[in-house]
């Protein structure tokens, strides 16, 4: 028989144990983790759209009226089988997916194309950055970065090596008889910008694979849903009450998780939509690719903000007229991103799901640390569905509380609380001694 009256300490350091064993299983299987629980939040996201199709699909039907010669339509729904439904829901996905990532491949394209690979080009934006700099400082600029000579400043040398442009000093003192030096630009075939493409290339050719698995698991989980849904409930018991709940608490976290993934899509590419209009009325260079990269960077809570802003203020600093452009878009960011953040997502998604601040960037650092990337990305819908959980099983309302903004709006036993509670007098504590006969004292 085994002794399970353990102490205080003992108990926090197997939680401990569980804890670090549970992240490392979770680190070692994410690519088994990743497509599953992408292709489980797609499932619920689509789920409504499948059963719609299935129900019935508005069609108009030509139907003759009374006291009418011609015939007029007249709406009705014509049901389509479930495998037909969850086959074209996935289909319109993968189309969608396609298109969003050829048009987001060819803008990246076009900014690749722009950048200045001829040496001359290269020193005249040198020339107009530092001058800009120059008139934005309120004093006078360090040499080692902004020198009048492009070939003394790091940012200038940085900027050639990573196009591919190196320079060669060659003597020919030797043979001429006289000092003579000849630069020579050459271009690198391992330069930075091209290890920089290959490494991209290499990555987005693995999510490739990773985009067919999560596809077709999540074609698997739509045909399957139904009778996978019933086997699930199943695992919790014979009991009705033990079933209601769980049944209670799946559809709450697929209603939780539905909304974020569905309200913040159409957020995210409406504020991708604003931004990249403006950027393009105020002449960025590349205003759309900006745009398209604040949709996707806003899937990552408080720091995908932060850096898609930072680009579109530095084109509007090189390419703009006046150093005042990037002030103004600058300016415009943040007043559409403290609207978005503070008075669009708590109306559209609703306060109740709503994580606090301190639970989301714990929770970005974990998955950051687990999954690297993708945790990112999935770290406000899982950790959505996790406290959507801990809000219906007894005992961890508390941590559903602890990640909410909102005190936990379960009823809870009243408990005496200190300014209830009343300290007996001498007398009080006498009488109750000699009630209950003699003290440990005596």
């Amino acid at each position: 028989m085994i002794n399970l009256n353990m102490s205080v300490a003992t108990r926090w350091g197997l939680n401990a144990l569980l804890l670090l064993s549970a992240t490392v299983a979770l680190y070692l299987g994410k690519w088994i983790f990743i497509p599953t629980i992408l292709a489980l939040l797609l499932a619920a996201m689509l789920w409504p759209v499948v059963d719609w199709l299935h129900r019935g699909v508005p069609v108009l039907w030509p139907r003759r009226r009374a006291g009418f010669p011609w015939l007029l339509p007249s709406a009705r729904r014509l049901p389509l089988p479930w495998t037909v439904a969850c086959t074209g829901a996935v289909g319109a996905l993968v189309v969608l997916t396609l298109a969003l990532t050829i048009g987001f491949g060819l803008l990246v394209g076009k900014l690749v194309q722009d950048l200045p690979r001829d040496p001359e080009r290269q020193r005249a934006v040198y020339r107009e950055l530092r001058e800009k700099v120059q008139r934005a400082s309120p004093g006078p600029l360090p040499e080692d970065y902004f020198p009048e000579d492009p070939e003394k400043s790091v940012i200038y040398q940085a900027l050639a090596q990573a196009l591919g442009q190196q320079k060669t000093t060659v003597d020919l003192s030797e043979k001429t008889g006289q000092p003579l030096t000849i630069d020579i630009h050459t271009g690198s075939n391992k330069s930075g910008l091209t290890e920089a493409l290959k490494e991209v290339v290499d990555y987005l050719r693995s999510w490739l694979w990773m985009f067919i698995l999560v596809m077709f698991q999540l074609l698997f989980l739509l045909l399957e849903g139904p009778m996978l849904s019933r086997k699930v409930v199943e695992i919790f018991g014979p009991s009705q009450q033990m079933r209601a709940k769980a049944v209670a608490a799946l559809r709450d976290m697929a209603n939780q998780v539905r909304t974020y993934l569905v309200w913040r899509t159409i957020v995210n590419f409406g504020l991708g939509l604003i931004v990249g209009i403006f950027y393009y009325e105020m002449g960025l260079k590349q205003p759309w690719v900006w745009a398209m990269l604040t949709a996707v960077l806003c899937y990552i809570p408080y720091i995908g903000p932060i850096a898609a802003g930072i680009p579109p203020v530095v084109d509007a600093f090189v390419t703009c007229p006046s150093p005042w452009y990037a002030v103004a878009v600058l300016g415009f960011y943040l007043v559409v991103i403290n609207v978005e953040g503070y008075l669009i997502v708590p109306v559209v998604m609703g306060r109740p799901m709503q994580l606090n601040a301190t639970t989301v960037l714990l929770a970005c650092l974990f998955w950051d640390l687990v999954w690297g990337t993708p945790g990112l990305f999935l770290a406000m819908p899982l950790m959505a569905a996790l406290k959507a959980v801990c809000t219906h099983v007894p005992g961890l309302e508390a941590w559903a509380n602890l990640m909410s903004t909102r005190e936990y709006a379960a009823e809870r036993e009243a408990e005496p609380s200190l300014e209830d509670a009343h300290i007996m007098s001498v007398e009080d504590q006498k009488a109750l001694a000699s009630s209950h006969g003699p003290s440990l004292e005596d």
